[in-house]
C-alpha cells in the first residue's frame, strides 16, 4: 500500500503498513480478525495494531495519547492483551523518581495461524470465466449484485450494529474491518473532502487481473455492508489493482437524508 496517498481516518492509522509485514495481507487480516474475535472488542484490536507498529514498545500513556482513551482504559486493554499473550510486558525506568513504567510490545513472532487463509481458486476462476461469457455491463451488474447480497449477509452476521450506525465515518471503519477479515487488507481514509476505502490486497488474485469485471463484487460488498450498517451510499471504484494500480480505492458518498 502507499501510505502517502490520503490521510487515514482517526482510529485507523494503524493499518497503513499491513502489506509490509512478514505475514502476507490475507494472513495478517485473518490474524487480526482472530484477535478481535477472541477479545470481542474493536478498541483492543486498534491498540494491538498500534503496539505492533512500535517494536520498541509503548506505555499505557503512549497508547492513551495516540488513541484519545483515558490512560486507565488503555492500561486495561493492554493488560487484557498481555493476558492472552498477544503482547509482552517489560519495565522502563521513568524520568522521574517514580516507579518504572510498564512497556508493552507485540509478541507477533510467537503467533501462529491455526486456520486456512486462502480462497477457493477453482470457484473464483469459474466465476471469472462465467462472467466473461456475458456482455460487460450485464456481467458487472451481476457481479455487483452478488457482492451486494454478500455484503448484507456479512452485516447481518455482525449482530447488533447500533454503535456503528452513529456516524458515516464509523460505519466506514466497520466496513474496512469486515473487508480485511475477508482478505482485502482494507482501511478507511480521508482524501480532501472525500471519504474512501483503500484495499491493499485483492483476495481474487490473478483472476481479477484476467477478468476485471470481478472488481464489481468488491463494490457491491461495500454497498451492501453500508446499506445495512448506515444507509444509502454511492460507491465508485477509482483505482484498481486489476487495472494496474497499486491498490484498490472505493470512493464512498453518503446520499442519505
Amino acid at each position: 500500500m502507499t501510505p502517502t496517498r490520503g490521510e487515514p481516518l482517526s482510529g485507523d492509522v494503524y493499518t497503513t503498513h499491513v502489506a509490509q509485514r512478514a505475514l502476507n495481507p490475507t494472513e495478517f487480516a485473518n490474524l487480526v480478525n482472530a484477535i478481535t474475535s477472541a477479545f470481542g472488542d474493536p478498541t483492543r484490536r486498534n491498540i494491538y495494531l498500534l503496539v505492533r507498529e512500535h517494536p520498541g514498545g509503548l506505555t499505557a500513556s503512549d497508547v492513551a495519547g495516540s488513541t484519545g482513551l483515558h490512560a486507565n482504559v488503555a492500561r486495561h486493554h493492554l493488560d487484557k492483551l498481555a493476558g492472552g499473550n498477544y503482547v509482552e510486558v517489560s519495565h522502563r525506568q521513568s524520568a522521574s523518581a517514580g516507579r518504572p513504567a510498564k512497556v508493552y510490545r507485540a509478541t507477533e513472532p510467537e503467533l501462529t495461524l491455526e486456520f486456512d487463509v486462502g480462497h477457493d481458486d477453482i470457484l473464483v476462476t469459474l466465476l471469472g470465466k462465467a462472467l466473461s461469457r456475458l456482455p460487460v455491463e450485464e456481467a458487472a451488474e451481476l457481479a455487483e449484485e452478488v457482492g451486494l447480497q454478500f455484503g448484507k449477509q456479512m452485516a447481518a452476521e455482525m449482530g447488533d450494529t447500533t454503535d456503528s450506525q452513529r456516524s458515516f465515518r464509523s460505519a466506514l471503519h466497520v466496513v474496512a474491518d469486515a473487508l480485511s477479515a475477508h482478505g482485502f487488507a482494507a482501511h478507511a481514509e480521508r482524501d480532501g473532502d472525500e471519504l474512501r476505502i483503500v484495499s491493499g490486497h485483492c483476495p481474487f488474485g490473478d483472476v481479477a487481473i484476467e477478468h476485471p469485471v470481478i472488481c464489481a463484487v468488491d463494490r457491491g460488498m461495500v454497498k451492501g455492508l453500508l446499506s445495512s450498517l448506515y444507509g444509502a451510499t454511492e460507491v465508485a471504484v477509482t483505482s484498481s489493482v486489476a487495472r494496474g494500480d497499486t491498490e484498490c480505492i472505493a470512493d464512498v458518498v453518503d446520499i442519505g437524508d
